[in-house]
């Protein structure tokens, strides 16, 4: 027997119980343990911008757990079955956004939310899965780069929910969806002519939504990211506060608990969609330099993942499931520190809440479980 042949056989009998097990399980190594490592960094967070809340501790442990639990499981299913099931998924979503704009339950000046009695939920938290796997199932056996043809049946997939979702209205979540389905565009190898033509509509489509479908409020945001002290009491309170903390942490922070603008109050939506304003002022620029790494190496392993898998479906699913929650955390970050508009789009994994943690965790079980086929092949 070859040197290279025992070094492979006393390699594989090294292997640990919770390795095997997570192979066992169709669940990547690395990317495992950098979601965990994500979630452990927003328990701890959440707990400090809560205000010491041990309530708020056990529901975003339950929260993890939850999304853990829904990642595992969908980490089981055949690649064959979640494909087979896309397009069904994707037609239960459009329905249930039509009945959210009938029946749907209102809360904060919006209606978003389904009650059937044992649950109530945002079925726009379906569609950030739905849309991209439905545009890949759709490119699946068809030749790419996209023609004509199938590009306006793809417009038509992304823009459908996209305006339903705009209209409750939700314009964090719409600009999310619409980015997933560009994404497989993108990865399907859209053509330049057609990226520089939707580039050129930019401007006037601008225009049209500002005369006629943005909301007052989100008007007030778009002149507020402009020039935040216009109104430095109102609608620019939340971001002049978000960049005091950032700056106020310096490059070592103030430490864990002892931020003035969280623990004070100062900084509004702290534990939800400003919470990275919370890490830069107790953990200063090393701690959200260390929290951004950790997301680098979530989307970077997801995309290697993404390009090994086997399938064209597989490819684009995984790659845009990958590429949209990069878009999460760069809308999050860009927001709170003013580079972007506020939108209400939360940190992902850091920032309290339920049903986006939940749905991100099950976007990734369902890359572990497109990507398992290959690692099974490979051995």
């Amino acid at each position: 027997m070859s040197y290279e042949g025992l070094d492979a056989s006393r390699a594989q009998r090294t292997l640990t119980g919770g390795t095997r097990l997570l192979l066992a399980l169709h669940l990547d190594g690395p990317l495992f343990v950098g979601l965990c490592l994500v979630g452990a960094v927003g328990t701890i967070i959440v707990f400090s911008a809560s205000g010491r809340s041990f309530g708020f501790l056990e529901a975003q442990l339950m929260r993890f757990g939850l999304g853990l639990i829904a990642m595992i499981l969908l980490a089981q299913v055949p690649p064959r079955l979640i494909r087979a099931a896309t397009p069904w998924a994707f037609l239960l979503g459009l329905i249930l956004l039509v009945l959210v704009m009938i029946t749907g339950d209102i809360a904060m000046g919006a209606q978003r939310w389904l009650d059937l009695g044992f649950v109530r939920f945002q079925p726009s938290e379906m569609m950030k899965l739905a849309v991209p796997l439905a545009c890949a199932w759709y490119l699946h056996e068809r030749p790419l780069p996209p023609s004509p043809l199938s590009l306006l049946v793809l417009f038509l997939a992304i823009g459908v929910p996209t305006l339903l979702i705009a209209e409750q209205p939700d314009l964090g979540t719409s600009l999310l969806v619409a980015s997933s389905g560009a994404m497989v565009l993108l990865l399907a190898g859209l053509q330049m002519r057609y990226i520089v033509a939707v580039i050129a509509l930019l401007v006037p489509t601008a225009l049209v939504a500002w005369q006629f479908l943005l909301h007052d409020y989100q008007k007030q945001r778009v002149l507020t990211f402009l020039d935040p002290q216009s109104d430095p009491l109102g609608s620019g309170y939340h971001i002049i506060q978000s960049q005091i903390a950032i700056g106020s942490g310096g490059v070592f922070g103030k430490g864990y608990l002892n931020g003035s603008q969280a623990q004070l109050e100062f900084l509004p939506e702290r534990s939800t969609d400003f919470i990275f304003a919370v890490i830069g002022e107790e953990w200063g620029l090393i701690g959200l330099i260390t929290v951004i790494v950790l997301y680098m190496f979530v989307i970077g392993r997801a995309l290697y993942m993404a390009a090994t898998a086997q399938d064209t479906f597989a490819r684009l699913a995984a790659g845009s499931l990958s590429l949209t929650f990069c878009v999460y955390v760069f809308v999050n970050t860009g927001m709170v520190t003013g580079l972007l508009p506020v939108v209400g789009v939360p940190l992902p994994f850091v920032s309290y809440g339920g049903t986006a943690m939940v749905t991100l965790m099950a976007g990734f079980g369902i890359l572990m479980s497109l990507c398992a086929k290959r690692k099974l092949v490979s051995r």
